[in-house]
């Protein structure tokens, strides 16, 4: 029989209110409250905090805080990441994130959603689904990037935009929903 955490991370209906991902849910909130408390010439802390709370990233991630996540240890980064003051990532499923991309302030990932159906929804029960974003994107400030998602490399996300389908790379894209505006290398 699999544990809740299990049926989070595999995109099946599960309790979120079980001990286990409540204690995990606590300890990123208590490790959120410190570095977005920290102060930027605190260097050696905030390095040690982004440890414990994103065990999964690369080198060379900047955040501006505050900054918000469910779990931290569902995210994967790789080098050179910034996320702009205010972003939250709901990493219920696994996020995967590539080399060099930057979050403008107040994007919101979400893998966490809930089911159509209003009595399981009223049952408690909820699922996730992963998203994953390329090499060198840019998500212009206040995007929204919905559950399983994918967004190729490369592409820019522009602010505003609310994400409900895939991207392929070497685009712009904005709106709500979004949409392609056009290539890359096109000039407006």
């Amino acid at each position: 029989m699999k544990t809740e955490k299990e049926k989070m991370l595999a995109g099946e209906l599960y309790d979120a209110l079980d001990a286990q991902l409540t204690q995990e849910r606590t300890q990123a909130r208590l490790l959120l409250k410190q570095l977005n408390e920290s102060r930027e010439d605190q260097t050696a802390e905030r390095t040690q905090l982004l440890q414990q709370l994103l065990p999964h990233a690369g080198a060379g991630l900047w955040i501006q805080p505050p900054f918000y996540c469910d779990y931290g240890s569902n995210m994967y980064l790789g080098e050179k990441v910034f996320f702009n003051f205010n972003c939250v990532v709901l990493d219920v499923a696994p996020v995967t994130i590539g080399h060099r991309t930057l979050f403008g302030p107040n994007v919101q990932i979400y893998t966490a959603t809930h089911p159509m159906d209003h009595q399981i929804r009223a049952s408690g029960l909820e699922f996730a689904k992963p998203i994953t974003i390329g090499d060198d994107v840019w998500v212009g400030g206040s995007a929204v990037i919905c559950p399983g998602v994918s967004i190729g490399a490369r592409s820019v996300i522009g602010a505003g935009s609310v994400v409900t389908k895939d991207i392929p790379a070497d685009v712009f894209v904005a709106g709500n929903p979004c949409k392609v505006i056009r290539p890359l290398g096109e000039e407006a």
